[in-house]
């Protein structure tokens, strides 16, 4: 039994009711009360749930001293709590500011005349009739060239990043300097804004709050950029990328 337009029509529109229903009778029922916390929950228990794999040093194997409350391997309260082995987090304060502005212009232009004839040799000249018909002795050959080139170009730039990023020690290298990674992200509304950093630090470059400047990252990797319904509509779309790649025009 086949149905009209209509009735698949209004088909449709029941069930997107019968969708829409239950967020509206949700909504209608929190009017003039505020919007109630979560609950917490056992985040092992999510299904979303992953436990986390980091780089760990190796471990050191616990001994106790006669009479000593302390034990090997313990941190101290006047013991340095900068990062220093694998798998410390320290804090990286990236502060980026860059800014360019250059313009350059360049002009070429060349002209040549170049022309060639025998008006008398040694009366040669009147036989150029009869291998040429039609030639002038006076002017047998005559080139001209213009060439002119004119290129302008410019470049402004000013960027800013200003913020904090806790990263963790992933090696040591045989000099003592120290790899670190760090990744952020952070997620508002149907966006999520992410910040990576990577790159060598020296132990000595460490404050002593456990932070280190961005600049004083070697082979520094900063990356800040998004993902999302923004960043979705700011990308053309993936045919058209294709077509960029394969059309020579």
């Amino acid at each position: 039994m086949r149905h009209s337009p209509f009735t698949r029509s209004v088909c449709l529109l029941f069930i997107m009711e019968g969708l829409i229903s239950c967020n509206t009778a949700e909504r209608l029922a929190s009017v003039g009360r505020a919007p109630a916390l979560s609950a917490i929950d056992d985040p092992t228990a999510s299904q979303d749930y992953k436990p986390v794999h980091m780089p760990m040093p190796e471990p050191i194997p616990v001994s106790h001293a006669a009479n000593s409350l302390w034990q090997q391997g313990s941190r101290s309260f006047f013991k340095d709590q900068r990062a220093r082995q694998i798998g410390d987090i320290v804090t990286v304060k990236v502060n980026f500011k860059d800014s360019a502005d250059i313009a350059n212009e360049t002009k070429r232009a060349r002209t040549n005349s170049d022309s060639m004839g025998v008006p008398n040799l040694f009366g040669l000249e009147t036989q150029t009739q009869q291998v040429l018909p039609g030639a002038n002795p006076s002017s047998l050959v005559s080139a001209t060239s213009a060439t002119s080139s004119d290129g302008v170009g410019s470049v402004k730039r000013a960027e800013t990043l200003t913020t904090n990023v806790a990263a963790v020690v992933t090696q040591i290298l045989p000099n003592g300097n120290m790899v670190l990674e760090g990744k952020q992200e952070v997620r508002v509304n149907f966006e999520i804004r992410e910040l990576i950093v990577g790159g060598v630090i020296r132990p000595e470059d460490i404050e002593n709050d456990n932070t280190i400047d961005s600049t004083k990252i070697a082979e520094a990797r900063l990356a800040y950029g998004g993902r999302g319904q923004i960043s979705d509509v700011q990308q053309p779309r993936y045919g058209q990328q294709v077509m960029d790649v394969i059309l020579p025009f």
